[in-house]
């Protein structure tokens, strides 16, 4: 056997698995599963699956020395749990003379409602505990036997009931799937291997069990196919794959060690001694077994306790939000109280960018940026304020000529040429008593209205996306401090009615900010605008002068020694043209009238981005929501409105009884599991 496919090596001594620590593990996890705490953290376990008939009963048999329904038609209905462990001292809860374990599974389906044709199988879990001098430390869960037909005893309903079962158990990540493979069929046809191989696809935690191999004929290809097929060749498993001679129907009544001697002596001639002992016969399987859960157990340990931890804090802090049992008026205010504190200071933390409480701390949460209504804010004012730089004129002017401009995509880019076009009928609409050369100052104001028009519909949108964030926040948190029926008590009938005041207020306050720019005369005493416009018209007449002294030193000529030959008259007359331009009056009024417009956007623009951030979005918004639940607010409600709003409903008192039942469960198990933390 090549290292590749060589199975998992067993323990040096077989008898480890009996000692104290590796038993106190074990009854510690069968304890925590006996209350219940596997409904609430996934525990490691072994799960024993199969086709029907595959022999599954009989393997169980096998291990524990008892008597298991072996039916050839139906046997187990339903999700056994057997604890096996090693005790001098031999008790027993079910209180029958005899051993046969067929009696305990009958008993079982009478309580279950399996007495009838309607029911077949069920999701009830049967337990089972055995202990006495020859048992192993192990503990399985045997599953009801696959099927993908019906019959008589079972329908079609039912194969799907049982493979849904089944595949619950398989899916979870800490169960040891032992696949109960029989030889008496052919492998291909058996469901247990393919969804072994889906669920556990690297085969990291399945060990697969050969099971009749007696059945198969001495030397022929189907006995050659299983040998290989133990040896880990063909589906290979981490664990490897083990093989186990059944009792017979013939030798049914067998006594246990009569049931021993004919498997040893069956794997000690043939084919079978390829194997290695550690593979064959149920006494080295027990040990295997016990290994195999022991050593997952350990394994999985720490992420179990990382779990029963999570659920720990998860179930105080949905306590916390249900608060005390309130049938009185003074339980219902106090509960209100606790829920305006809370909310006041989470909310306090969200405005303020104070992120290191436990509302904030889970980062795989979808909603956690939402939470965060300081980087909500800060984000969306930047994005505002980009968004004004760029696409906040209504035109955009460029000093290009016509054709340049015409192929870029934006519609908003206009050569200075044409818009000028445009500002001369301005002007003439407005043409007051200015001297020729001037313009009416109403042209800049008409101008500057035209080119802000789209401020508007930017500053009312994001005065909306801060109020929809600032809902979402408040949501978040109402839905984390309190129960649910509260929480959507307390937003409509407190929350809402404040929010749409503190809406109305701040759109005032946007349109309060716009109106003087859409429709007022332009007003500003900052000194930077007169900057701006002189630094606009030298850059004009600089990009003037380097255009035509270009063109001028391009004709220039050079003589034989690499000199100019200037002619001065003719450079004389080219400064001059530039410095007395050629233009006309109502043009050069026109492009004195277009840079003061600029400049003014410019300068206003700035105010107004620092304006709608802070007089309007921080104070008539963002500083007013952690006064909408103050303890003031919950001191004058009246009676009726603090029983419509904290009082308790039937589901959250049974949800409290829930959350207090499973705390208890993980509380206890976290306090036996503790122990093993350090080894």
């Amino acid at each position: 056997m090549d290292e590749k496919t060589k199975p998992v090596a067993l323990h040096d001594c077989a008898q480890l698995i009996q000692t104290q620590d590796h038993r106190s593990l074990l009854d510690v996890v069968d304890s925590l599963r006996s209350r219940g705490i596997d409904r609430y953290v996934d525990l490691p376990q072994i799960i024993v699956c199969g086709d029907q008939s595959s022999g599954k009963s009989s393997v169980l048999e096998a291990i524990s020395g008892l008597s298991f329904p072996t039916k050839d038609s139906l046997c187990t209905r339903f999700a056994t749990e057997l604890i096996l462990r090693r005790d001098s001292a031999v008790a027993f809860r079910y209180l029958q003379v005899s051993l046969d374990l067929s009696e305990v599974v009958e008993a079982a389906k009478q309580v279950m409602g399996l007495d009838s044709n309607d029911n077949v199988f069920s999701k009830d879990i049967l337990r089972v505990e055995i202990s006495g001098p020859t048992q192993p430390h192990l503990t399985m869960v045997d599953l009801p036997g696959l099927f993908l037909a019906g019959n008589k005893d079972q329908s079609d309903a039912d194969a799907k009931l049982v493979e849904d079962l089944v595949l619950s158990y398989m899916r979870k990540p800490r169960s040891i799937i032992l696949a109960v493979v029989s030889a008496k069929n052919d492998f291909a046809l058996q469901q247990v291997t393919r969804h072994a191989r889906a669920l556990d696809p690297k085969g990291t935690r399945t060990l697969g069990l050969i099971t009749k191999p007696d059945t198969l004929d001495v030397g022929s290809d189907s006995e050659k196919y299983y040998v290989e097929l133990a040896q880990n060749r063909d589906v290979v498993f981490r664990l490897g794959w083990h093989v186990l001679r059944n009792r017979s129907y013939t030798t049914r009544n067998a006594s246990t060690e009569e049931r021993n001697q004919a498997e040893a002596e069956f794997f000690s001639t043939g084919v079978w001694t390829k194997l290695h002992t550690s593979q064959l016969g149920v006494v080295s399987l027990r040990t295997r077994l016990s290994n195999v859960l022991y050593d997952q157990i350990v394994t999985q340990l720490p992420s179990v306790l990382e779990n029963v931890e999570t659920g720990i804090r998860e179930c105080k802090e949905e306590l916390l939000k249900l608060g005390a049992a309130r049938s009185t008026l003074e339980e219902q205010k106090r509960y209100l109280f606790q829920i305006s504190t809370s909310f006041t200071s989470i909310i306090n933390a969200s405005v303020d960018g104070n992120y290191t409480g436990a509302f904030f701390a889970n980062m795989d949460e979808p909603n956690r940026y939402s939470k965060r209504m300081r980087a909500v804010t800060q984000n969306m004012l930047s994005d505002f304020a980009n968004t004004m730089r760029t696409r906040g004129q209504a035109k955009i002017i460029h000093e290009q000529e016509e054709e340049e401009v015409a192929i870029r995509r934006d519609s908003r880019y206009i050569s200075r040429v044409k818009y000028i076009e445009g500002v001369k009928k301005v002007m003439k609409e407005s043409r007051g008593r200015e001297l020729p050369g001037t313009y009416n100052p109403l042209v800049v104001a008409e101008l500057f209205s035209r080119q802000c028009k789209p401020w508007e519909n930017l500053v009312l949108d994001l005065g909306h996306r801060i109020f929809i964030s600032a809902d979402e926040t408040i949501k978040a948190i109402l839905s984390y401090v309190a129960d649910d029926k509260t929480a959507e008590a307390i937003y409509h009938k407190i929350i809402i009615p404040s929010m749409q005041r503190l809406r109305g207020s701040l759109k005032a306050k946007l349109e309060e900010i716009l109106h003087p720019h859409l429709a007022g005369h332009p007003i500003t005493y900052n000194p930077s605008l007169l900057e701006k416009v002189q630094e606009v018209q030298a850059a004009r007449r600089q990009r003037a002068v380097d255009k035509e002294l270009g063109s001028f030193f391009g004709r220039a000529l050079i003589d034989a020694t690499g000199r100019y030959e200037l002619n001065l008259s003719k450079l004389q007359r080219t400064v001059i043209s530039i410095v007395e331009s050629n233009m006309d009056m109502d043009t050069h009024a026109c492009s004195m009238a277009i840079d003061m417009m600029e400049a003014y956007y410019e300068v206003t623009l700035v105010a107004l981005i620092d304006q709608v951030g802070v007089l309007a979005i921080e104070r008539c918004l963002i500083d007013e929501l952690p006064k909408l639940l103050l303890p003031d607010i919950i001191s004058n409600l009246i009676e009726e409105e603090v029983t419509l709003i904290a009082v308790e409903s039937e589901l959250s008192a049974a949800e409290r009884k829930r959350l207090n039942e499973k705390l208890s469960v993980l509380q206890g198990g976290l306090i036996q599991l503790g122990k093993f933390r350090a080894s």
